[in-house]
């Protein structure tokens, strides 16, 4: 691997070194092959919410400057089956990467660019230097200034190099379902409507059916209770947002369309009969709650304007009210901006529709017979903290279930957690964690509860006996939280990334339920017995694999890099539009220097007898469109812009370590 090259100020970059390459047709690529393209590098790994968001901001300029851009996916994992390269190969289907992705699972290239954060774009010019390092999503319109001057300069210079790139598409998987996200069980007389006489027969018989998000075909199917025979689709299963029936009487009619639909909730039977919609579906890249009638198909949007949440159109603001715990947000649920809704559940409690907004590690509920739609817990810092609702921290919570008090279980993803939201009478939340350590910790390990490791479990639903399964995604495994008794246990293992668990409560009177499994990347639901004696297993505990920072004891300067794109500028009407926040784990680590303040320079004093640990920084910039008026100053209707990136530094101390630490928001060369 070479090493960066410092020439005359510009930054040559590095050689992409890995284990493999995906979609390139078996070629391996290098910087020379790519010279006279811009280059834009996109470290990712597949676990990664914000990922996600980038992969989709990317798509409008790969296909723009398709003749001039080379997107290079640098796939960096956190982990262990992120690891695997037939997860990976898996994820780049699932997610329709159209460019090339280096598997990088050693942090080779990782290394060599300084990234510190998922997600990192570095930007390289057609000579091959570095002119951008961005950190965190929402840098698409910042990109979208800096490629045409990119190319301005390099059709000038002769240095830019016009033509069709690397990327070669792989065979596509078919089948029934493609990477099922999450199912739902429909009671008998709660499925759609049979379309003929003899199926309203084989209707009345069955006790009944289940529907599925069908993820990767962008729609909902509603199985029989086989698994295998279709009784209904819903959305045209081209990835899209449309409202509308699910199948067109004439050429004009709009058709419902979804894109990557993830958890459904059915709602109770007096709810749906005022409402005029029967299930409650959380269309995750389209950032909205969609309705589904199951009489006539049709499906229409309850929540959300389309737009991210984060992503400011208005002032732009740095408060913690502006982008943290607000309570209610709206009487108004299409105006509300929403980010990647992934799961759902009916709260007996609050009357309403609880949400894992996994986008801005947050718990939303949406009132159906009012429109109201609210924060209920999370402040929108990333990672492991309990408490009080509006103080609580979480991690891309990604499934969600309601027990017999009231209470809703979370399965926090990123934090390989299993929370519990604590509801009061009053309608109070508490935050409270069964299983989980911190954001960088996970493992396969059952026994005590506070040793349990979980890893990147998407799914959780609650037992009969009232203790909690989990889909351990990661692992491959079904996992229960018994809470008397504070244990975890396995109950099954060996399936392939499952997504979601759900207890059939159909069998015959007398025989123990049976769960129902998403295995996502077998495409297809799993009927799993629950076993009398669960597995005991112990593979350990561990921790991300990602180098660590040697610093040392006592004072640490910091400085976070943001410079404002071409055509925006630092939105000053309200102070200081830049904001840091510190804390660390463990909390001794941190002397002095933690909390929120504004600007992006900050003195930390580090202590002298932590070994070591992880610094938790979170850093903010509003900037705003020109043009400026005459006088200089933001216009009223300006566009506005918040830049925001949450990093988990993991480092060392030692007598020679760094006595600064500089991060990239938005940092140019």
């Amino acid at each position: 691997m070479s090493e960066t090259v410092r020439t005359h100020h510009r930054v040559r970059a590095s050689e992409l070194v890995g284990r493999n390459w995906l979609n390139t047709g078996g070629k391996t690529l290098d910087l020379e092959a790519l010279r006279g393209k811009i280059v834009l590098l996109d470290f990712w790994t597949f676990c990664c919410i914000n990922c996600l968001h980038v992969l989709e901001e990317l798509r409008p300029l790969e296909e723009k400057y398709s003749d001039v851009l080379v997107t290079v996916g640098v796939h960096s994992p956190k982990f262990e089956h992120e690891a695997d390269p037939v997860a990976l190969a898996a994820a780049v289907e699932r997610y329709e990467i159209h460019h090339p992705v280096l598997d990088d699972p050693e942090l080779e290239t990782w290394k060599a660019y300084t990234a510190r954060a998922w997600p990192t774009l570095v930007v390289i010019d057609p000579e091959g230097y570095i002119v951008a390092h961005l950190s965190g999503e929402g840098h698409a319109d910042g990109l979208g200034v800096l490629i045409p001057e990119l190319i301005a300069k390099h059709e000038a210079r002769g240095t830019l190099h016009r033509g069709s790139g690397p990327y070669v598409a792989p065979e596509p998987t078919s089948g029934t379902l493609r990477f099922p996200g999450k199912a739902l069980f429909l009671p008998a007389g709660r499925g759609s409507a049979p379309g003929t006489p003899d199926d309203a027969a084989a209707a009345g018989s069955r006790a009944g059916t289940w529907l599925v998000t069908d993820t990767g075909h962008h729609r909902v199917v509603e199985l029989d209770t086989d698994f295998h025979t279709v009784l209904g689709t819903f959305g045209t299963g081209k990835k899209g947002y449309a409202d509308g029936p699910s199948a067109a009487l004439d050429s004009l009619e709009p058709v419902a369309e979804f894109n990557e639909p993830q958890g459904l909730v059915l709602l109770p039977e007096d709810v749906a009969a005022k409402t005029g919609y029967d299930v409650v579906i959380a269309d995750s890249v389209n950032h909205r709650l969609r309705g589904l009638s199951l009489a006539d198909g049709t499906v229409t949007t309850l929540v959300g304007n389309g737009v991210q949440r984060l992503l400011e159109t208005g002032p732009a603001r740095v408060d913690e009210d502006a982008a943290g715990f607000t309570g209610r947000l709206s009487e108004h649920p299409l105006e509300v901006s929403l980010s990647s809704p992934w799961d759902v559940v009916w709260s007996a409690k609050l009357n309403a529709v609880v949400i894992a907004m996994a986008g801005v590690h947050q718990i939303f509920s949406f009132e159906p017979l009012t429109g109201a739609v609210s924060i209920i817990a999370g402040n929108g810092l990333e990672g492991l903290l309990d408490g009080p609702a509006h103080e609580a921290w979480f991690a891309q919570p990604s499934g969600v279930a309601e027990d017999a008090d009231g209470n809703i279980w979370v399965a926090d993803s990123e934090t390989s957690a299993l929370r519990k939201l604590v509801i009061d009478d009053d309608g109070t939340v508490t935050v409270e964690s069964a299983v989980g350590k911190g954001l960088f910790d996970f493992g396969f390990r059952d026994g005590e509860a506070s040793e349990a490791r979980l890893q990147h479990p998407l799914g959780v639903t609650v037992l009969p006996d009232g203790s909690v399964a989990i889909a351990d995604t990661y692992n491959g495994a079904v996992r229960r939280y018994d809470p008397a008794a504070k244990t975890v246990s396995t109950l099954a293992r060996g399936l392939s990334e499952p997504s979601d668990v759900i207890v059939d409560h159909t069998r015959v009177a007398g025989k123990e339920p049976l769960l129902v499994v998403v295995e996502a990347n077998k495409h297809h639901l799993v009927y799993v017995p629950i076993p009398k004696e669960a597995q005991q297993v112990d593979e350990g505990a561990v921790q991300t694999h990602r180098p660590k920072s040697p610093v040392a004891p006592g004072l640490l300067d910091l400085t976070v890099r943001f410079t404002a794109p071409t055509g925006q500028k630092l939105d000053d009407r309200w102070g200081d539009p830049t904001q840091l926040k510190i804390s660390s784990t463990p909390p001794e680590l941190l002397v002095a220097g933690g909390g929120t303040s504004v600007g992006l320079l900050r003195t930390l004093e580090l202590a002298s007898d932590v070994p070591e640990g992880v610094l938790h920084i979170t850093a903010r910039a509003a900037a705003c469109d020109g043009p400026e008026t005459e006088d200089g100053e933001i216009p009223d209707h300006a566009a506005c812009h918040l830049y925001q990136q949450d990093w988990g530094i993991p480092v060392v101390l030692q007598p020679d370590g760094d006595a600064e630490l500089v991060l990239d928001l938005r940092g140019m060369d």
